[in-house]
């Protein structure tokens, strides 16, 4: 076997993942954020006609379990979902793109913001990210990787990333507490412990990250949080896994403000992304950050010539 196919780039200023040049990372590293589960890129094709987002797994992370969640993502569909479009071939070490929106993760956005998202804001995240895992659950999937930087939040709505990132970190059986990537706080008690990852922790997780949006961090005291979403994100983030709510009752109280007379669950999404959803400053580092890439010059290698 050669060991070059089985080797995962490298974590130091790669340069290149499968066939796409690196332009940048998305997520910054240093304290202070919450840990990721995966090593994003914003990254583009030699001949610059595809700009992606490329996630390849940390170096905790068993390559093959990896490729197994990233091939089953191309299951989670919906307008929420940033979508897996493209997968490693066995040969190479694993990595999967999805099409390049520009977006931030949530841990950015806040500290864009300089601090907790308005309650509008947190209200549309919960609301995307509830009729997602509604839609995932309806069709016996388990998104099984929500967390704060599992979320990217886009000009025209946040989008869900991460797919199956707890079960790719340890299989079923095996404790996942303080596992590189899983941030402690989203990871439900039955997850930790090594449970099967079942849609009751993807609904612990989600209000964990609301908690996360509407406080800063992901285990608040009660009174952090918004009086009006302070019994939602509770009944979340209960422990006992039958006492949460579902995803469709998640979405259920989380309508907008002032609902059309028409309106059904499934538009309340919708109704609460619209201008002025996104706070300025985090709109203005989206925008920010779509002309930097636009802008991002290749330094690829010519080939060496022969004679």
């Amino acid at each position: 076997m050669e060991r070059a196919r089985t080797e995962q780039p490298r974590v130091d200023n790669p340069r290149r993942i499968g066939p796409y040049h690196l332009i940048t990372r998305l997520d910054p590293a240093g304290p202070g954020f919450p840990p990721v589960p995966e090593r994003r890129f914003v990254a583009r094709s030699a001949d610059g006609d595809r700009t992606v987002l490329i996630s390849a797994p940390l170096e905790t992370t068993a390559p093959g379990r990896f490729l197994v969640e990233a091939d089953a993502a191309r299951r989670l569909l919906g307008p929420w979902v940033c979508p897996v479009s493209e997968v490693s071939p066995p040969s190479e070490a694993p990595w999967y793109a999805s099409p390049y929106l520009p977006a931030l993760p949530l841990p950015v956005a806040l500290s864009v913001h300089g601090g907790p998202l308005p309650e509008r804001t947190v209200r549309a995240v919960g609301a995307a990210l509830a009729e997602t895992l509604a839609g995932a659950h309806a069709m016996g999937i388990t998104h099984a990787g929500l967390s704060p930087a599992a979320v990217l939040l886009a000009g025209n709505g946040p989008r869900l990333t991460c797919f199956g990132a707890v079960r790719a970190a340890a299989p079923d059986g095996d404790r996942r507490t303080g596992l590189p990537g899983l941030e402690p706080g989203s990871l439900a008690p039955e997850q930790a412990s090594g449970g099967r990852p079942r849609p009751p922790g993807d609904i612990y997780a989600l209000g964990a990250v609301l908690a996360y949006a509407a406080t800063g961090h992901t285990v608040p005291d009660r009174d952090e949080l918004p009086e009006s979403l302070r019994s939602l994100i509770a009944r979340c983030l209960t422990r006992d896994p039958a006492g949460r709510p579902t995803a469709a009752e998640v979405l259920h109280a989380l309508p907008p403000s002032s609902p059309a007379p028409t309106a059904t669950e499934l538009d309340s999404t919708a109704s609460l992304i619209t201008p002025g959803w996104l706070p300025g400053r985090v709109v203005a580092a989206v925008a920010h950050q779509s002309a930097k890439v636009l802008a991002a010059e290749l330094r690829i290698p010519l080939p060496s010539r022969t004679t």
